[in-house]
């Protein structure tokens, strides 16, 4: 919840409602990411890096959940 208090201040401008939903949006990524014991950086970049040629009916392989555990299988077989 600190997390909330000290960006509140920053969120107050977010200039539009548009902009404040997807500031939320971001928000739960974030959290969500650490709730699985992830780095919420190295999630999101690789996200960002692959979704673009990511096939749109496999996009639930990029959820942190399923990422966490890929990740896991990938560094094992190496």
């Amino acid at each position: 919840l600190r997390g909330i208090a000290l960006g509140r201040k920053s969120w107050l401008f977010c200039g539009s409602d548009r902009g404040g939903d997807r500031a939320a949006m971001i928000y739960s990524l974030i959290v969500t990411a650490k709730m699985n014991d992830l780095d919420p950086q190295a999630w999101l970049a690789d996200v960002l890096a692959r979704i673009a040629a990511h096939p749109a009916h496999r996009l639930d392989e990029l959820l942190p959940w399923n990422w966490r555990d890929r990740n896991k299988q990938a560094n094992q077989a190496a």
